[in-house]
């Protein structure tokens, strides 16, 4: 079965829900990344906090990370989801109002992110700093979305589930789940709280729950949005729908057990460390399958990459998606992880998975959205291929510049001398040589943030221009 079926035209589908994501999608992707850049420059150049603590490092960092994990990757989910589960399932989305509820109470979640986290006010767990009212928010209205979208899957007007929508429930299973058992705490005050677990118990529940907030945030819906939308975007049907089941049953059980290489030589007991990465390691044949389908999807469409910035950034993202799956699992073997963790190397490695596969995913399905949703012709093709090339160009030299600071970190971490004393006693010597890495992977972000705001403005002279007659332009054409 291919997604490329026409819809119902007797259904009248919620589009207004889609457009209010994509909305939101592009203001936080440019606040989210504007505040990135900024904190590589104050990396690269301390005075750039202006001594004010609310813009220290410290205080900036996790509202960059929550900013582009939960304000931009998710809005974008969201978005791609409703659209295309409600022509997938052949039905409107099951209530407007949960679905109102469910935009309007995410942003509220977000700006509160954004108020608190520079105040300090954080429980200080990776990925899930927000004091616990807020963590009692987001699990009320991330549930409204799983109502909604159950429901709407129980009202559906075709018996077949697209695979895109077995990668979509996932998530919508996942999320939940994880969010609610790392986020068990005791209420101190309004402000502060304890969790209920301590030491090691406390650190595993962490990192189960950080790195499957990857997988199941920033991999599998993605994943599903690439299963419909890049077969759309190329005109073709999927490569093999018997391996995308595969891929998608294969990812999901093995990516769930994968979370305790986070923690290799800890006080962890060496049998979940090692079962961490063994299942990390396994995790590159379906990751590794999914990408292939993806880019073997392209076969007889190459053509249209060459003159289509939708598929430029698709095609780009799946082979960054590639890297991504194979460079984690290979930094999760002992080995390796001895040499690259706590360096560059990881901020490298997580920014080829954010900016080259969630990032250009997400701008890819924009461009391909936003003509559509709104019935115009898109802004300026020539400025959405400036775009792409930006991004690519940027987030090629934010990976570099990381991967070099890594292994010289790690490197110069493990050097002795003939004594077997350290060469490297005083760690600012280290630090030091980090200057040059930064200020390339300055350069590399500032290029693709002003790819941001390039598609922010590309994307706004398209809604504001004047219709056209197709109720499908191209953004091809």
């Amino acid at each position: 079965m291919s997604p490329t079926t026409l819809p119902d035209r007797s259904v009248e589908y919620d589009d207004r829900i889609v457009k209010q994501f994509v909305i939101a999608t592009v203001i936080w992707a440019m606040a989210a990344m504007t505040i990135g850049f900024i904190l590589a420059l104050q990396l690269a150049w301390w005075p750039a906090n202006m001594g004010i603590p609310q813009l220290t490092f410290g205080r900036l960092r996790p509202v960059h990370t929550n900013g582009v994990i939960f304000a931009f990757t998710g809005n974008f989910v969201f978005g791609g989801i409703y659209y295309s589960s409600q022509r997938l399932l052949k039905t409107r989305m099951w209530n407007d109002l949960v679905s109102q509820f469910h935009f309007w109470g995410w942003q509220a979640i977000i700006v509160s992110v954004v108020l608190t986290l520079p105040m300090g006010m954080t429980q200080g767990k990776e990925y899930a700093e927000m004091i616990w009212p807020i963590d009692v928010a987001i699990a009320v209205v991330f549930l409204s979305f799983v109502l909604n979208f159950a429901m709407t899957i129980a009202n559906r007007r075709v018996k077949h589930l697209y695979v895109a929508l077995w990668f979509y429930i996932s998530f919508v299973i996942t999320i939940p789940v994880l969010h609610v058992v790392n986020n068990l705490v005791i209420p101190a005050n309004l402000w502060r709280s304890y969790p209920i677990y301590s030491g090691m118990t406390d650190a595993l529940v962490q990192w189960w729950y950080g790195h499957n907030a990857v997988g199941f945030l920033l991999t599998t819906p993605i994943l599903g949005l690439m299963y419909y939308f890049l077969p759309r975007a190329a005109e073709r049907p999927v490569y093999s729908y018997r391996l995308s089941i595969v891929h998608f049953w294969a990812l999901v059980f093995l990516y769930i057990w994968a979370g305790p290489h986070h923690l290799l030589y800890s006080a962890l007991p060496d049998w979940a460390q090692t079962l961490g990465m063994v299942f990390s390691v396994m995790l590159i044949a379906p990751s590794w399958g999914g990408m292939l389908n993806g880019l073997l999807t392209l076969r007889g469409a190459w053509d249209k990459v060459r003159t289509d910035p939708v598929l430029k950034f698709m095609a780009v993202a799946v082979s960054f998606y590639g890297m991504s799956t194979f460079e984690g699992p290979m930094m999760s073997i002992r080995a390796v992880s001895a040499l690259s963790h706590y360096t560059n190397w990881v901020v490298g490695h997580v920014h080829s998975g954010a900016l080259g596969w969630v990032g250009m995913m997400g701008f890819g399905t924009l461009y391909w959205l936003t003509p559509r949703l709104w019935k115009r012709e898109i802004y300026s093709l020539q400025l959405a291929t400036a775009h792409f090339w930006l991004a690519t160009i940027g987030v090629v030299l934010y990976t570099v510049a990381m991967w070099g600071a890594g292994l010289t970190e790690g490197l110069m971490w493990r050097a002795v001398d003939a004594n077997g004393q350290l060469q490297y006693p005083i760690f600012l010597d280290i630090v030091a040589q980090m200057q040059p890495f930064y200020w390339v992977r300055l350069l590399g972000g500032g290029l693709y943030v002003v790819g941001v705001y390039m598609m922010a403005f590309n994307l706004t002279m398209t809604i504001t221009s004047a219709p056209v007659s197709s109720p499908e332009p191209s953004p091809a054409k």
